[in-house]
């Protein structure tokens, strides 16, 4: 397979920053609050079109929570069923809240007609997010909750319907899940994910950190792309983002250049002056990576179709 990597840049206004902002003390960091399976939405309430819920994961033996975007067109088109988006949160533990501020990006764009609507659900990935690990299995009770929203919501069933996004952590495992489940989703966008650490899973046998070992060693996102690229698959159209200040940006170009070397055909989009934010990545960008998924929402829909 031939691969391409296509590069694309977001031009930015150059601004300054006052000293004084710049000497300004950092505020320390609140304590990381316990995991906790379902959490409660914040006190100022849910973005528009956002709900909180939960499905019973039989692997965790306890409930899970998530929150789910519903496009007005839900409710407006009660015959008509939707591509669903599941994006994934980052940072460690695990939480469905992490990701709500990303809504309202999904929310303007789909009610400005410029993409499509479609659902996002955004998961709690578990204690070590994204993983099974340990007494938490966030890997297996996202695909349970595939299961469920497909029987809960008029989805569109089918990896025709699916796709799969998430910064950081969350990009560390969309990567991942696009690589081990790719007969789920028909695109991907793994931003600005961690793939230093995921390297370092693979360099050490499994050791991401003197405390921290992931089992099996190879469920990396270094691994995987080789077993992805030596086995056959569908095509799966994967979008690649990182800024270029972020701490992440070298270890996304050399993974980027992990899968050009194996033929995994992808698309990788350097944002000039952002560093690790998924929301000015999204102020940036505008609804580029939203349109991304309902194209090949589309042009998987015609492939099926054509069978």
């Amino acid at each position: 397979m031939t691969s391409r990597v296509a590069l694309a840049v977001v031009v930015l206004l150059a601004y300054g920053v006052s000293t004084y902002a710049q000497d300004a003390p950092k505020k320390p960091k609140p304590a990381p609050q316990p995991f906790k399976w379902v959490n409660d939405p914040p006190k100022s309430g849910l973005p528009s079109g956002v709900t909180h819920a939960t499905f019973h994961s039989d692997a965790n033996h306890c409930d899970v929570g998530y929150c789910i975007y519903l496009p007005p067109q839900y409710e407006q088109q009660p015959d008509t069923r939707f591509p669903v988006v599941y994006w994934l949160h980052g940072g460690r533990p695990g939480s469905e809240m992490k990701t709500v501020a990303m809504a309202p990006y999904f929310d303007k764009y789909i009610r400005s007609g410029e993409v499509p609507p479609m659902i996002y659900v955004m998961p709690n990935g578990g204690k070590l997010s994204h993983y099974d690990h340990e007494d938490s299995l966030g890997e297996t009770a996202f695909l349970e909750i595939v299961k469920h929203v497909d029987k809960t919501y008029r989805t569109i069933a089918d990896r025709c319907g699916r796709a799969i996004e998430g910064y950081s952590q969350g990009g560390r495992g969309t990567a991942r899940y696009m690589f081990k489940h790719p007969e789920l989703f028909c695109s991907a966008a793994p931003m600005d994910g961690g793939h230093g650490h995921e390297k370092d899973i693979a360099d050490h046998n499994g050791a991401e950190s003197d405390t921290l070992t992931i089992n099996p060693p190879t469920n990396n996102t270094w691994d995987l792309a080789k077993e992805y690229a030596a086995k056959p698959h569908p095509p799966m159209p994967i979008l690649v983002v990182t800024g270029d200040q972020s701490f992440n940006y070298e270890a996304n170009l050399a993974w980027s250049q992990h899968l050009k070397s194996l033929g995994i055909d992808h698309e990788l989009i350097v944002v000039p002056g952002i560093g690790h934010s998924s929301k000015l990545t999204y102020d940036k960008l505008g609804p580029r990576v939203m349109q991304f998924h309902a194209a090949n929402f589309a042009k998987a829909a015609e492939a099926a179709a054509a069978k």
